[in-house]
């Protein structure tokens, strides 16, 4: 029986064993955030050499590529990728995601959206039939707080801040328990229209193009 901590270093070492074909001495790989992704990180290390630079959702990331001396680039230098590979909270059938348990769901994204695909890489433990046991992270200005909160209790949510967390961008984030999350791509699109709301944690609009799910058989693949 594989232990949480060995399945995430098996979906590490596929997604090097899926992306190493991909590689050219050009390219920028879009790099996330989470336990899973420091793993990819300390194995992409070994072919560093087969890649331009990296593009970073967050400073623990940005940090951890360097110290194993890959290139991050500032985004601004970035117009297109072809790839972002990162975790998810949880992940249905369709690709939907929920993101965000980090914190750095702003920044995961806004490096999403300038890659042409997005390769998930997680545990089977985050493959649900629906999203909405993993509380709903929610990046919020701050003086927006209780305003965004009052919103998403009308709409069935149990809010609670998580206190003492500030994103990289300076922001707080809440977490919204109790959703039924029938409609991702609906609930994400209405919640970013609130007003105060920095970004949603469902990619749902955008989800994966691929996910690598490691198992107690082995990695399969979901597309």
């Amino acid at each position: 029986m594989y232990t949480q901590d060995q399945l995430k270093q098996q979906v590490a070492a596929a997604a090097i064993d899926f992306i190493l074909p991909k590689l050219q001495a050009d390219t920028i790989l879009g790099i996330g955030t989470g336990s899973t992704v420091d793993l990819l990180i300390d194995a992409l290390a070994e072919h560093k050499d087969k890649f331009k630079a990296a593009a970073s959702s967050s400073e623990r990331s940005t940090q951890r590529l360097q110290q194993h001396g890959i290139t991050v680039l500032d985004l601004n230098q970035v117009a297109s990728m072809d790839w972002y590979i990162d975790g998810a909270d949880e992940i249905d059938a369709q690709l939907n995601m929920t993101k965000g348990g980090g914190g750095a769901l702003t920044r995961e994204k806004i490096v999403a959206s300038v890659a042409q695909h997005f390769l998930c890489i997680v545990d089977e433990s985050k493959v649900v039939a629906q999203l909405g046991a993993f509380p709903l992270p929610i990046e919020v200005i701050p003086m927006a707080r209780q305003v965004v909160t009052r919103r998403l209790e009308q709409l069935g949510g149990q809010v609670k801040w998580r206190s003492g967390f500030v994103t990289d961008n300076g922001n707080d984030i809440i977490d919204v328990h109790g959703l039924t999350i029938t409609d991702p791509a609906q609930l994400e699109a209405q919640i970013n229209d609130i007003p105060g709301v920095v970004c949603c944690g469902l990619f749902a609009l955008s989800g994966a193009s691929v996910a690598l799910v490691a198992g107690q058989q082995g990695v399969t693949t979901m597309s």
